[in-house]
C-alpha cells in the first residue's frame, strides 16, 4: 500500500511540477522575448484538474481534507472512530458519482483540442479519471481499515527527524 500511496504522490506532484514549469515558462518567454508558450492556459488548466483529482485521493485516503473537530474532540475513542467511518462514507457517496460522471465527459469529449495545438483533450481528461477513480478506492480502502480499527495503516509515512503532531502525540488520527 506504501508503494500506491507512494506513487499516487508522485503523480499529483509531477503534475504540480509541470503547471508551475509551464507557467514560469510562459512568463519568462513573454518577459523576455514577448513569446507565449502555445497552449499554456489550457495546458495549466487541464493539468490543474489532474493534480487536484490525484491530490483528492491521497487527502481522502489519510483523512486531511479540511475539518471542524468541534465534535470530533469532545467525543471517546470509539466515537471518533463512528465518527470517522460516517465521515468518510459521506465522502465516498460524493466521490463515487463524481468519478462516474468525469468517465461520462471522458467518453463524451469527442475530438476536443486545445485552442493551439489542438491536442486531444481526452487524454487529459483520462488521467483525471483515473486519479478520481483512485480516490473512490481509496475511500473504500480508507473505510475497511477504519472499520476493522486499522488507523495505524492511514497514517502518513513518518520523515526521520520530523517532530510528531499533537495528534499522532495523543495517538490520534482523524481527519474527514
Amino acid at each position: 500500500m506504501k508503494r500506491l500511496l507512494s506513487a499516487i504522490e508522485t503523480v499529483a506532484a509531477f503534475f504540480l511540477l509541470a503547471i508551475a514549469l509551464l507557467a514560469a515558462g510562459n512568463v519568462l518567454l513573454r518577459d523576455l522575448f514577448s513569446l507565449s508558450i502555445p497552449d499554456w492556459y489550457d495546458g495549466s488548466r487541464l493539468l490543474q484538474g489532474i493534480a487536484l483529482f490525484w491530490g483528492v485521493a491521497l487527502a481522502t485516503y489519510y483523512g486531511s481534507h479540511i475539518c471542524v473537530d468541534i465534535v470530533w474532540e469532545h467525543l471517546k475513542p470509539g466515537g471518533r472512530r463512528w465518527l470517522d467511518l460516517l465521515a468518510t462514507l459521506i465522502v465516498l457517496a460524493f466521490l463515487a458519482p463524481l468519478a462516474w460522471m468525469v468517465w461520462v465527459k471522458v467518453g463524451s469529449t469527442g475530438t476536443q483540442g486545445t485552442s493551439d495545438l489542438r491536442l486531444p483533450m481526452v487524454w487529459f481528461y483520462g488521467v483525471a479519471a483515473v486519479g478520481m477513480s483512485v480516490a473512490v478506492l481509496l475511500a473504500l480502502a480508507r473505510l475497511v481499515f477504519l472499520w476493522r480499527g486499522d488507523e495505524a495503516s492511514l497514517a502518513p509515512a513518518r520523515i526521520e527527524g520530523a517532530t510528531p503532531t499533537e495528534a499522532e502525540l495523543a495517538g490520534g488520527s482523524h481527519g474527514s
